[in-house]
């Protein structure tokens, strides 16, 4: 079942012994296309006030989802005991998040008794230590928001290139098979170094293509933007000689094809003595 878990978040909460708040929010985190974050009530909630710690997954802006949403999910909430991990409590569950229902979790997570004993290791220094991992196991109506989040936050890290999730498997794949490519690449700015893997990403796709649906400005084009990757320190003799490949077959389509038109003109075109045999032709009729 752990391997099902897709996230791990540690969720620590300082001087919670002098918190008053009814309610507690975590930061908001993405696992799957979905925007979720934790709640703590700390004197419980519902029929679990003054009894129990309640704990509870959350859909922060349910009415932000496209309609008719669901998600189903599996988790594991862990309220640590920071004197001995064995002691600490556990809440493992699945179930589906919609429009209406957008919260789950355990309205008796810990007894108050047991979490506010300062011998009881729940409260290390005044702070309280939750351990969330969740999966998501299927999804109805899916979102954008994944998207939109690594846009702003910077992207998932793949070899320190921020890239989207629909990029992963191309640059991973990248570096695979040449993982030296960016040893040399020195530009610190994330946006400067995602703007030139999305250069590179391209110019390799280009290069796959077939070299006659290329035309010119395509290879003008390509040439420029290798000279400009090589400047940045991308070791690219492999895609300068896959492009200089490229050129040289697109060159031998043109002179075959210019060829081609050259014999089908001739083909066409009348010689001197064509014309004179066909003077001598209309003179005898």
């Amino acid at each position: 079942m752990a391997d099902q878990y897709e996230k791990k978040i540690t969720w620590t909460i300082k001087i919670f012994s002098s918190l008053q708040s009814h309610a507690i929010y975590s930061d908001i985190f993405v696992v799957g296309d979905t925007k979720w974050h934790l709640l703590a009530y700390p004197k419980g909630y519902g029929d679990s006030i003054n009894k129990c710690l309640s704990l509870f997954f959350c859909v922060p802006d349910p009415d932000d989802l496209p309609s008719g949403w669901k998600r189903h999910i599996i988790y594991r909430l862990t309220v640590v005991n920071q004197m001995s991990e064995k002691l600490s409590k556990q809440e493992v569950a699945q179930g589906w998040f919609y429009r209406n229902s957008h919260s789950l979790g355990s309205q008796t997570m810990l007894p108050l008794n047991e979490f506010l004993d300062v011998n009881g290791g729940f409260l290390g220094n005044g702070e309280v230590k939750i351990v969330a991992e969740v999966g998501v196991l299927e999804v109805v109506g899916k979102s954008n928001v994944l998207e939109e989040t690594l846009l702003v936050n910077g992207g998932i890290n793949v070899n320190g290139f921020q890239v989207l999730p629909s990029q992963v498997e191309s640059v991973n794949n990248l570096f695979k098979k040449h993982p030296d490519i960016a040893s040399d690449f020195r530009l610190e700015n994330t946006h400067l170094r995602t703007t030139y893997l999305n250069s590179l990403l391209c110019l390799t796709e280009l290069l796959c293509q077939s070299p006659q649906k290329l035309s010119n400005v395509d290879l003008a084009n390509a040439h420029f933007t290798l000279a400009c990757l090589i400047n940045a320190g991308f070791k690219l003799d492999w895609l300068e000689k896959k492009l200089k490949e490229v050129g040289k077959t697109r060159m031998q389509q043109l002179e075959q094809d210019f060829n081609g038109l050259k014999d089908l003109r001739e083909s066409l075109c009348w010689s001197s003595d064509d014309e004179d045999d066909l003077s001598h032709l209309l003179i005898k009729t």
